[in-house]
């Protein structure tokens, strides 16, 4: 009888915990967790790495990557990433936030950590909506979008023009690396991926502030299966939220 030799094709990161997450099915949380915890342990600094959780759908993320983290008041983990690198320098320190936390009551924090040009990477969770607290409209919110405090869709003669983030930061000097990217497929997955170790790759060099938008789902707040979510990204988020690389320096 022939020896059958085992080849291992794929393993849980060793930068996640054994923790069941609490996400809703068909959420992409999980996935960006993945991909955070890949590149991590790809790029040898899983060991000195310090996480700033939010408040919203991802503060119990905590749990769930196995290295040192933090949880921030509401919209200001980039004032708390910046003390941690100043007094750490050598710490590997990262911020992952929702569109409510970061674009809303975090706006001051986020922007100003961007224009000083920290040394830091945040991961900026797009769903367009409040995800935790009953799926409020958002700044990052469609025109149209129904939400529970937009039941109408969103007006934008009452709330304006969805916020871009991304090419808002962009045109701050202090900003190095900002990319926009989406993971409702598997070559979107694949390209997150990339995406998220090249702005860790810039805080391990020294060269400055980076982001990565990343457009996610939340279907259960949409009123959507996972599926029709993932194709709600590709026809409305993605128009209005295009992706790319939009500053590299």
């Amino acid at each position: 009888m022939t020896d059958i030799k085992e080849k291992v094709v794929y393993e849980k990161s060793a930068a996640l915990t054994d923790v069941s997450t609490h996400f809703c099915p068909g959420c992409t949380h999980g996935v960006i967790h993945k991909l955070i915890a890949e590149s991590l342990v790809e790029l040898g600094v899983a060991d000195s790495t310090v996480g700033v959780a939010p408040v919203g759908c991802a503060a119990p993320s905590t749990a769930y990557w196995n290295v040192d983290m933090t949880l921030a008041d509401h919209g200001r983990a980039p004032a708390l990433a910046t003390g941690i690198k100043r007094v750490s320098p050598e710490t590997f320190v990262f911020t992952y936030q929702g569109d409510g936390d970061l674009a809303s009551i975090g706006t001051n924090e986020i922007v100003h950590a961007a224009h000083r040009g920290e040394n830091i990477s945040v991961i900026f969770v797009n769903n367009a909506i409040y995800g935790m607290t009953g799926g409020q409209m958002a700044p990052t919110s469609l025109i149209g979008q129904v939400t529970t405090t937009s039941p109408k869709g969103r007006d934008e003669k009452w709330s304006g023009k969805p916020i871009r983030v991304s090419e808002m930061l962009a045109t701050l000097d202090g900003a190095k690396f900002v990319e926009r990217v989406a993971v409702n497929s598997p070559a979107n997955i694949r390209k997150a991926k990339a995406s998220i170790k090249k702005c860790f790759e810039y805080q391990i060099q020294g060269k400055g502030f980076g982001i990565v938008e990343v457009l996610s789902t939340c279907s259960t707040n949409w009123g959507m299966t996972p599926v029709e979510a993932m194709k709600w990204v590709d026809d409305n988020m993605i128009p209005y939220y295009p992706l790319g690389r939009i500053k590299e320096e």
